[in-house]
Formats: structure tokens, C-alpha cells, sequence
């Protein structure tokens, strides 16, 4: 029968190539021990560098006995990964973002096994995604399981659940299994279903007929009769049910058994009504997530990731966007059990220039000699992302990949193909979902697939573009906690006047939903601005924004906003003060609070020290964190927090201690797991410093990027003004009498050089204008009339839009700005 151990525990990890690391003599003595999910960049706090390169992971894993197949399951590696059992290599997986199995049957003995495994983040341009805007940092960031079931068993991943003719009132429930068998001979055996409600009551059976698995792999198809009103699953009532599959043979030998949680609901994406669920329209209100969180970046716990989607539920959004990449496997999960629907996204992906990050380029090869690779490494990954997810209600679009656009123009003839080659996968491999392009507002991608996303100016460049669509990115404000108590629209307000009787005009009845960027604070190779633009910020503190959505969509009003005041003391507090595992998979949220006399919670910033002075467990930094106003990890608004982990049974106590004030000390107990022998030695992890960038050469920034104009003439529109080409051009409507054209570069950049091409000799004046913010502009200069072309040397201003005003009538075939990121 079927066993699954997770084996997140028990790790030594070395940076580096060390030779000979796989076989089980190497002395790995040296090596830091670590538990699962490990990052190479820990401790990370949103700096821009991170080590690249190989980095190596070494334990023990003893095994009672060897019978059937054993598979080691990753749920994740960055990104390159080879994996060793007692020295043999056992495979490999290229993809960073995807879950694999290993087979170890042949490789194991009863007893002590050596698991060795290379993991590598160099960036690769046969491997996607190429480019991002967050951090790629290596390792085993997510768990590992060893997994036992008989030689004949059912596939990983190998089950499919759909629910036809549930819009007609009654559902069957049709499974289609993959059947394994590695022995070398053939077995006769049978598949049963049983259907269970939320409460695992048997609902109904079905079984296909006796039939011979040959050696290797075959489907089987078996369906229940039909169900007559079943339960519709919807984010207000997420009800599960689950598929018992029993794989028997004919004496009644259980060979295999598999529960798969799955939930009955019907969706459409229409061109012209929008989006409806169960048959009812709705108009989707989303959120962005990337996964990583401060300290332990990309290396998150289970828990944390249920966290995340409980703060964007909690501030009344139900629908979240994956972005960038496919996630972890219980972010589907969870969303499954909470009621959040989902857009799970594939890894083709391009940025534009950042730091001198290798991953801040273009989405496709320019050379040929690695695309093919490269286009075989994308169709991997999505279908690895699909199988994973297609049986999780939450789930209603899978995206093919985000803001592909940004391309060579001489490749993205080779790009809309492979969107459609890619679109063309989605829909064989899951025909019950559509196959959407995520920032498609470029690059004549909206049309490739069957839902658009638009990000940024999308929301305004396509009126009722007549393709189902929803704006998959708005907002895009960067501040540091607390921020504006404000939702920041951005772009959806264009040419939008709300007022008290539709304080949301740009709720059309064609769009299907809207998706904030972003929810949370991340990491990012462009920097800090970039990287802040959640409504909650890295250490999952919600900033006032958080609190506005909250209170807008749910009616829970904020809580009073701290004010300055004299320090007397600190509040330390934690969401949870039991943990229940001790394997990687739970964590807790620590906040530290300054507080005055009475107790309130109040607007200042000192140096505080997190210590765990008895007990196992461990920060991301080690034994102690430290938080400071300006440091890399800050305390801000008079608040902090950090997370909190242990692979050991028993009680941790954490102090908490600031010059000048007394200290205040919080127990977490850890109730299940190894009892630490000897003294908690977690070794102090070095802070990075903040932002430190990786020297980049001057980047050409703006083409692709987010425009925005006084006004368009209807065949020549601001997005026309850094299309990469010279044969379009934004030109302003003719009763424009002030007209403007700004580009935003969305991050900040070192302004060097601003670059002005003209259709048309300008006839006035021409002010030449950079921002730090949406609202506030600051000119540079003011260029004569009567030339094409302007190169307008800047002294080194940090901007993140460049604006062009005139009094004339005004012709813009570029506009883009050299520098750093």
C-alpha cells in the first residue's frame, strides 16, 4: 500500500561544486546542516544580488525495506537539479518552478541510503523563464517526499477528475487514471471508484471491468452515473468532495489506493457578459502573489502560503493570479478549502532591462541555436503545471506565460508562435479551462488564446476588445509600510469618472474582473521600488492599503492608526504559539510592537533583537534577528515581524529586547517531531545588505512599459509611442490644446539620457519632465522646436516615468530613457 514521508529534515548544505559530493564517503562534516524549504540566498531581505551558481544537498534516508517502487518527490528545485542515490545518478529535472519524481527502487537497500542532490540557478537561455522581475535564488525551496507504493500503482499525478453536464442540473463524475506497472509482467487488476461528500459519506461506486496491465503504463477510464444536484463549490461556499480510487485485482488484493479532493462548479469567460460561476455573473476581484516572504525568500512553509491567501480573503479579494510561475502545490489547496479562484501561470516570461541581472531580458532566445530547447523546456513546465492543478476547483485559467512581449522585435514573429503552440497544449491536456496570455497589452498577443490578460495601460488600450479579457495587473504603487489609506486605481481610471452613483465605471460588463499588482511586497533584480508594491509588505505587515480593500469589500473598519509617542515598552506577539509540525511544512508570524505607557501601540522606530534564548527553532538569520529603521529587515510604523520555524519538539522562548526598555519574552511549543539533544546550534546567518546591486551597464528602459497621454488620436494612441518600432507613432487628438505623453518606466532608474524621436518637427516648446511617483513631476528641461531627434543628457536623477508637454500639436514615435536599475 501506498506510504508518503516527507523528508525536509536532516539536510547539510554547501554552496559551491565540491567534487565527488554524491558518493557516500565525501565528508560532508563541514557542510551547514539545514532543513527543508532551503534557500541559497538565506537570510534574504529584498536585495537585488544573490548568489548564482551550483550549491549541494547531502542527508541519510533509512529505509526498512525496498519493496515495490520508491520515488523521491520534489515539489520544487532551482532549477537545475541532479539527484544521487549512493552515488548513482537516479535523474535530473531543468525547470525551476515544477514538481518531479525520481524513481530510487534500483538504487536503494535496506537500511542507510545516501541522498545527494545538485541543484543549480545559472541562468540558462535553453531554460525558461529567461526574464523576471523577481529574484531567482537556487535550492530546494520547497518539500521533499519519499514516496512507497506497490509495483503496480497508480501514476503521479495520474488521476484527472472532470464533472460533465453539470450545468444541466446533474453531473457524472468521470476519472481517467494512469495506471503504472513496474514489474516485468503483466497484472490483471480492476479500478474502483468511490465518491465521497465533505464528510466522506459514500455517495456512489463505479468500477471498470477485470482487464491485463501490461509492463509500463496504461490509461483507464471509469465514470460514475449520473448525480442529481450536487454541491456547487464558489469562493462563499468552497464544499469538497473527493474520488477513493482503488486499484484491486481479482482476488482482492489492494495494489494501489488514491484520494483525490475535487469540487463541482461550471464557469465561463464571455466576450461580451464577463465572467459567471454556478451560472451567476461576477466580476472577479484578484490579487497578484508572488511566493517569497522576508527571511527566508523563496524557502516558505506550507503554512505560510495558507497565511497569504487568508490575508487576501480576508481584505475580500477572490481571485488571486500565480504570478509568475506555477506555485506550490497546496496554494491550490488551500484556495480549494478556502474558496479562492485561481490563474495558474506558466513560465514565459520577459522584463525589461534591470541591474545587470541576466534574468532581466527578453522572453525568447535570440540565438537560434537555443530555442528549441528552450521552447521543449516552456511546454515541460506547463504541462507539469497542469497535471498538478487540474483537478482543484479554485482553478478556473491557465496562462500561458506574462508580458512575453518583451522580445527582440526580431523574434517575436517565433514568440506569437510558440503562444500558440502553447495555447494549443493547454487546451489538449485540459479542454475544461481556457488558455489565457497574461500581459498580453503588447506584441499583438491578446488574441492567441482564449482569455487576454492586460496589465497596466491594458485596462484602458482596449475598450471592449470583443475576446473574453480581464485587467490582470493594475495600480503598481511603491511605498514602504504604511502607506496611503487608498486603493491606487492606476490605470483603470482612465478616462473612467466615478462618482457616488457607479464609483466603479470601469466595471464593464465585457471585463471579467480586475488583479491588483500586487498583494505582497517581494524580491525583485530591478530593486527595492519594484519589489514594494504589494498592499502588505515583505514581513506580511498590511500596509493601509490592505486596510481600504478590507474595509471596502468586506466593511470592517481599520483600526486606529498609530501615533508618535514615548517608547516604555515592547509587544510580542505571535498568530500561533503551538505548532503542530516540526517538519518544514508550519510556521509561526512573530510580531514585535512598540508601545507607550498604556500599553498602545505607537509610530516609532528603534533597534529591537529578536533572541531564542532556550529551546529549539530558528529565525531565517539564526538564534537572533535584528531589526532596525534603515537596516535590510526594518521596523517601521512602530512594527516588525519575522517568522519562526523548528524541526524539534518542545518549547522555544524568544526575548525581545530594545535600549532602554524592559524585555518581554513569547513561548511557541512545538508539540510533534525529534526531541533536540544537546544545545540549539543553529549558526548565525549573515545579513546581506540591503540593495546591494549588481553593477549594470547603461540599459535602454520604457520600450513595452505602461503609457499614459492627454489624449489619442484614434489611430495613433500613447502605447504606439515605445512599441520598439518607427513606423508608429502617438499623436494627441486634434482638440487638444495642452497635449502630453508620459512613460512609465516601473522601477526606478538612474536617469542618464532621455531619447526623443519625432514623426513631425515640433512647433513649440517642448518640457522635458521625470517622476518618483505617479502624482509628482520635476522638470529637466525645456528642448526648442524644429528638430526630429532630442538625446538629452540627465545629471543622474533617480525617475520612475518620463513626461513630454507641449503647446502645439505633437508627433512621438519614441520616447525611452538610458540608465541604471
Amino acid at each position: 500500500m501506498r506510504s508518503r514521508t516527507v523528508l525536509n529534515r536532516g539536510w547539510r548544505f554547501t554552496l559551491g561544486d565540491p567534487s565527488e559530493a554524491e558518493l557516500p564517503p565525501y565528508d560532508d562534516s563541514g557542510w551547514e546542516p539545514v532543513g527543508l524549504p532551503h534557500s541559497f540566498s538565506i537570510p534574504y531581505f529584498q536585495a537585488t544580488d544573490f548568489y548564482v551558481g551550483p550549491g549541494w544537498y547531502r542527508r541519510e534516508l533509512e529505509l526498512d525495506t525496498t519493496e515495490g517502487t520508491l520515488q523521491l518527490e520534489f515539489e520544487a528545485a532551482f532549477q537545475d537539479a541532479r539527484v544521487y542515490v549512493n552515488g548513482v545518478e537516479v535523474g535530473s529535472h531543468r525547470g525551476g518552478y515544477t514538481g518531479f519524481v525520481v524513481d530510487i527502487s534500483d538504487a536503494v537497500r535496506p537500511g542507510s541510503n545516501l541522498v545527494a542532490v545538485r541543484v543549480d540557478n545559472t541562468w540558462d537561455p535553453t531554460l525558461a523563464p529567461l526574464g523576471g522581475e523577481h529574484v531567482f535564488s537556487g535550492g530546494l525551496y520547497r518539500d521533499v517526499w519519499l514516496e512507497q507504493t506497490d509495483a503496480v500503482h497508480v501514476a503521479w499525478n495520474g488521476i484527472s477528475v472532470t464533472t460533465p453536464g453539470l450545468e444541466d442540473g446533474v453531473a457524472r463524475v468521470h476519472v481517467e487514471v494512469e495506471i503504472e506497472n513496474d514489474t516485468a509482467d503483466a497484472v490483471d487488476a480492476a479500478v474502483q471508484l468511490i465518491l465521497r461528500d465533505s464528510e466522506g459519506k459514500e455517495l456512489a461506486r463505479a468500477e471498470s471491468p477485470q482487464q491485463t496491465f501490461p509492463p509500463g503504463s496504461t490509461q483507464v477510464v471509469v465514470e460514475t452515473e449520473p448525480l442529481t444536484s450536487p454541491e456547487l463549490w464558489s469562493p462563499e461556499t468552497p464544499v469538497m468532495y473527493a474520488v477513493q480510487t482503488v486499484l484491486r485485482d481479482a482476488g482482492g488484493l489492494v495494489h494501489d489506493e488514491v484520494t483525490t479532493p475535487f469540487g463541482f462548479r461550471y464557469f465561463d469567460f464571455d466576450a461580451h457578459t464577463g465572467f459567471s460561476l454556478n451560472g451567476v455573473h461576477r466580476y472577479l476581484l484578484g490579487a497578484n502573489v508572488h511566493q517569497d516572504q522576508s527571511g527566508w525568500g523563496d524557502a516558505v512553509t506550507n503554512g505560510s502560503i495558507r497565511r497569504d491567501l487568508l490575508m487576501m480573503k480576508e481584505a475580500g479579494f477572490d481571485f488571486i493570479r500565480g504570478s509568475h510561475y506555477p506555485h506550490d502545490p497546496v496554494f491550490t489547496e488551500v484556495a480549494d478549502e478556502i474558496g479562492l479562484l485561481v490563474w495558474s501561470e506558466g513560465t514565459l516570461w520577459g522584463t525589461a532591462p534591470a541591474g545587470g541581472s541576466p534574468w532581466a531580458g527578453g522572453s525568447y532566445p535570440t540565438d537560434e541555436r537555443h530555442r528549441a530547447a528552450f521552447e521543449q523546456s516552456v511546454k515541460q513546465q506547463l504541462e507539469e503545471m497542469i497535471l498538478a492543478n487540474r483537478n482543484h476547483p479554485s482553478v478556473v485559467v491557465w496562462s500561458v506565460g506574462n508580458e512575453a512581449f518583451f522580445a527582440d522585435p526580431a523574434v517575436m514573429p517565433e514568440v506569437r508562435r510558440l503562444i500558440g503552440e502553447l495555447v494549443d497544449l493547454a487546451r489538449k491536456l485540459d479542454p475544461t479551462r481556457p488558455a489565457a496570455v497574461g500581459g498580453a497589452q503588447r506584441g499583438d498577443t491578446d488574441r492567441l488564446g482564449d482569455l487576454a490578460g492586460y496589465n497596466g495601460d491594458g485596462a484602458w488600450l482596449f475598450p471592449d476588445p470583443g475576446i473574453p479579457n480581464l485587467v490582470s495587473e493594475y495600480s503598481s504603487t511603491s511605498t514602504q509600510r504604511p502607506g496611503e489609506y487608498s486603493p491606487g486605481w492606476g490605470d483603470l481610471t482612465k478616462d473612467a469618472e466615478s462618482g457616488e452613483t457607479d464609483p466603479y465605471p470601469w466595471r464593464l460588463p465585457w471585463r471579467s474582473g480586475e488583479v491588483i499588482w500586487c498583494g505582497f511586497d517581494h524580491g525583485s533584480v530591478a530593486g527595492p521600488y519594484l519589489g514594494s508594491m504589494g498592499i502588505v509588505d515583505y514581513a506580511r505587515l498590511p500596509k493601509r492599503a490592505w486596510y481600504w480593500y478590507r474595509r471596502t469589500y468586506r466593511g470592517i473598519e481599520p483600526p486606529a492608526w498609530p501615533q508618535p509617542g514615548t517608547p516604555a515598552g515592547l509587544l510580542l506577539t505571535a498568530d500561533k504559539t503551538e505548532l503542530s509540525s516540526s517538519d518544514g511544512t508550519d510556521d509561526s508570524h512573530v510580531i514585535v510592537t512598540v508601545v507607550d505607557s498604556d500599553g498602545r501601540h505607537i509610530a516609532h522606530d528603534l533597534p529591537v533583537t529578536l533572541t531564542i534564548t532556550s529551546g529549539p527553532g530558528e529565525f531565517a538569520t539564526g538564534l537572533q534577528l535584528d531589526f532596525a529603521p534603515d537596516g535590510p529587515n526594518p521596523i517601521r510604523d512602530g512594527t516588525a515581524a519575522a517568522f519562526f520555524r523548528s524541526y524539534h519538539c518542545g518549547t522555544t522562548v524568544i526575548t525581545a529586547q530594545a535600549d532602554g526598555l524592559p524585555s518581554t519574552s513569547l513561548s511557541i511549543q512545538t508539540t510533534a517531531g525529534p526531541v533536540l539533544t544537546g544545545p540549539n546550534t543553529v549558526p548565525l546567518r549573515r545579513v546581506p545588505p540591503a540593495a546591494t546591486v549588481i553593477a549594470a551597464p547603461t540599459s535602454l528602459f520604457g520600450i513595452g512599459n505602461p503609457t499614459d497621454a492627454s489624449s489619442n488620436h484614434p489611430d495613433h494612441v500613447a502605447s504606439c509611442v515605445n512599441d520598439g518600432r518607427y513606423d508608429t507613432w502617438w499623436q494627441n487628438a486634434e482638440n487638444d490644446t495642452t497635449p502630453w505623453i508620459a512613460v512609465h518606466l516601473e522601477r526606478l532608474v538612474t536617469l542618464r539620457v532621455v531619447r526623443i524621436a519625432l514623426r513631425e518637427p515640433a512647433i513649440a516648446p517642448i518640457a522635458v519632465d521625470y517622476a518618483t511617483d505617479r502624482d509628482t513631476w520635476h522638470p529637466i528641461t525645456v528642448v526648442p522646436p524644429g528638430t526630429l531627434d532630442y538625446n538629452i543628457p540627465v545629471d543622474d536623477l533617480p525617475g520612475t516615468a518620463i513626461r513630454l508637454t507641449t503647446t502645439a500639436p505633437l508627433s512621438v514615435t519614441s520616447l525611452a530613457a538610458e540608465g541604471t536599475s
